[in-house]
């Protein structure tokens, strides 16, 4: 008798081919992020000027790296086990802050830096992506990644 691993098992592990919906919806977040760019760096650079616009712009692709990061840290730990899953999702929100914080400090110093609108749009588009995505996630009950399978219908 041989013993038998997740990954053989199937049940306990996804498999390295399967589509995660993490990552699925982390794509997702970061394509909607591009409707409401435009818009909110041209409103900062009408209000701050050129280092407004920067800032917000900069502020942006930390948000959306920072909830890609996200998703390939739980994409990699659903692998393994729920405890990693748990723990990598606690010690990468930890130390992805710790990574923001850090790329904030690296441009204080640079002549373009504007501190409140970077702050607005680091706190503003975390929760406003992530509140957009959940009005989509909850009323498909599933990722948007996801294809619901409906009896009779075959995947193509």
């Amino acid at each position: 008798m041989t013993a038998s691993g997740p990954a053989e098992g199937g049940t306990a592990a996804r498999s390295a081919s399967e589509d995660a919906p993490e990552r699925a919806i982390a794509v997702d977040i970061a394509r909607r992020s591009l409707y409401v760019s435009p818009v909110w760096v041209a409103a900062c650079g009408l209000v701050w000027g050129v280092g407004g616009a920067a800032s917000a712009a900069y502020g942006i692709v930390l948000v959306v790296v920072n909830l890609l990061a996200a998703a390939a840290i739980m994409t990699w730990a659903v692998r393994i086990s729920p405890v990693a899953l748990m723990a990598a999702s606690l010690g990468g929100f930890v130390g992805r802050l710790a990574v923001l914080f850090g790329a904030v400090v690296a441009v204080s110093g640079l002549s373009l830096f504007e501190p409140v609108p970077l702050g607005i749009t680091i706190g503003v588009s975390h929760l406003g992506l992530l509140v957009w995505e959940m009005r989509y996630v909850s009323l498909r009950l599933a990722a948007p990644g996801l294809d619901l399978q409906r009896p009779g219908k075959e995947k193509k």
